[in-house]
């Protein structure tokens, strides 16, 4: 049995193991806290660290694609400078040939006036010419006639003349 001495020591003990065992117990919970601390500071870095890479990668790829955008543009620019010039050039030549063909047009009823009006001025032409022949012959054979009668005559006067002799 214990005596009363023991008895008063014993707490007095308790408390010491109790003490020492909440000091080993601090001491758990503090390595332990110690240990979760780094492992969710290395957790946090691990992250953080991941975080970086994604942004950097991010970066390139935003930095490529802003590379991309900037030929896509440039190359856009090229396609509608080599387009307009040749829209203009059709449009300029388009109208050109539509002016050339109402020209044309106008022409062409105008060469079939014309046309009509060289026939009947050819008839016309032909038929003077024709009346003209006509005259030159009867003309010709007038001057025959007369130049026959005046040798007629003149035959007749010398016969005259000749006679009076």
């Amino acid at each position: 049995m214990t005596t009363k001495k023991q008895q008063k020591l014993e707490p007095q003990i308790l408390p010491m193991k109790n003490s020492a065992g909440m000091i080993n117990e601090d001491h758990r919970d503090e390595e332990m806290t110690k240990s979760t601390l780094a492992t969710f500071r290395a957790k946090e870095e691990e992250i953080e660290r991941r975080k970086s890479e994604v942004r950097e990668k991010v970066q390139a790829q935003l930095g490529r694609v802003v590379e991309e955008t900037k030929r896509l543009a440039d190359i856009r620019e090229e396609i509608e400078g080599l387009n307009d010039p040749k829209r203009k050039e059709v449009a300029t030549i388009r109208k050109k040939v539509d002016l050339i063909n109402r020209d044309l047009k106008l022409l062409g009823l105008n060469c079939h006036k014309k046309e009509k009006e060289y026939k009947v001025a050819l008839e016309t032409f032909n038929e003077k010419n024709k009346e003209k022949g006509q005259l030159i012959a009867k003309q010709l054979e007038l001057v025959a006639e007369s130049e026959k009668l005046r040798l007629k005559k003149l035959e007749e006067l010398r016969k005259n003349i000749d006679s009076l002799y």
